[in-house]
């Protein structure tokens, strides 16, 4: 793969950063875009809420990459919460796909999604293909954060959206938390945990999310989840057992309910994901099972 020219919005977070740093390991340059100022050479200042970035920027990339957005672990009965959560991926996302279709070049555009795009579809089988489906939260914020990128898509350039399932690493959110609940004895299945809860290790979503910026024939939606989708009970005692502990607890749906709020949609929903996308292009997966995912992640 010849080497590329990269821009990354929201390359400071925790994605963002071993995305980067891969990237630059593998040969391409990494421009980051930052709020604020500065001269370094692999950085560029750019302000979304006022339309503000550096076009020669845009106009060198081949491929612009957005993971801006303010952290979704938050408190959720919170409205400023629920807006920034909107808001802070809906404009970058816009911004972004609009310096893209007003380039001249017009470089790929790989737009950061969630897998709560596609809304609780049960134990049925979901790809890339399946419909978006309820009007949580997440479901609401998701359709706008890829409508955001219309832009980019009718001008003709090249536009994957990274529906993202929750990413497990031992230094990150949601499995840090997880693991010392787990630890304490605190464990429990949600509910009857039946319910599909999709995930991915660290390092696919990393080789994944590579893998899209170097493959040009990869575009549309791309589930970035690992290819068998466990169980919420499954999970629950794939890492009890990796800690040595037991998982003996279950949280009653209606207290899930109430704690999760707006939310509670994608907690106690079920999402059987597929990867279809990326293992039709390709790409081998590192951690295809539950077990493998937590081994990693504990690693």
């Amino acid at each position: 793969m010849d080497a590329q020219t990269i821009v990354i919005a929201g390359a400071s977070g925790f994605l963002g950063r071993h995305l980067s740093t891969e990237l630059v390991s593998r040969g391409h340059a990494v421009v980051a875009l930052t709020r604020r100022p500065t001269s370094a050479p692999d950085e560029s200042s750019w302000d979304p809420y006022a339309g503000v970035y550096d076009r020669e920027v845009i106009e060198s990339a081949d491929v612009v990459v957005n993971l801006a957005g303010t952290p979704t672990l938050g408190n959720v009965h919170s409205r400023s919460w629920a807006r920034n959560l909107r808001e802070s991926r809906v404009t970058t996302t816009r911004v972004l796909a609009r310096a893209v279709a007003d380039s001249e070049r017009r470089p790929a555009y790989l737009a950061g999604n969630a897998i709560a795009w596609y809304g609780d579809h049960g134990q049925e089988l979901v790809t890339e293909a399946s419909d978006s489906r309820g009007d949580s939260l997440m479901t609401s914020v998701c359709r706008e954060w890829q409508e955001a990128a219309d832009p980019a898509v009718e001008a003709g350039a090249r536009v994957a959206f990274l529906r993202t399932a929750p990413v497990m690493d031992g230094s990150g959110a949601p499995f840090k938390q997880l693991r010392l609940l787990t630890k304490l004895g605190l464990g429990a299945r949600l509910a009857d945990g039946r319910q599909r809860m999709a995930m991915i290790s660290l390092r696919d979503w990393v080789g994944g999310a590579v893998h899209v910026v170097e493959h040009d024939d990869v575009s549309g939606p791309v589930n970035l989840c690992c290819p068998t989708t466990p169980t919420n009970a499954e999970f629950t005692d794939a890492l009890a057992r990796a800690l040595d502990r037991r998982a003996l607890l279950v949280a009653p749906g209606f207290a899930v309910r109430a704690g999760a709020g707006p939310v509670a949609g994608e907690v106690l929903g079920s999402i059987n994901l597929r990867p279809t996308a990326l293992e039709d292009s390709g790409y081998s997966f590192r951690d295809s099972t539950v077990h493998e995912v937590v081994r990693t992640a504990l690693a």
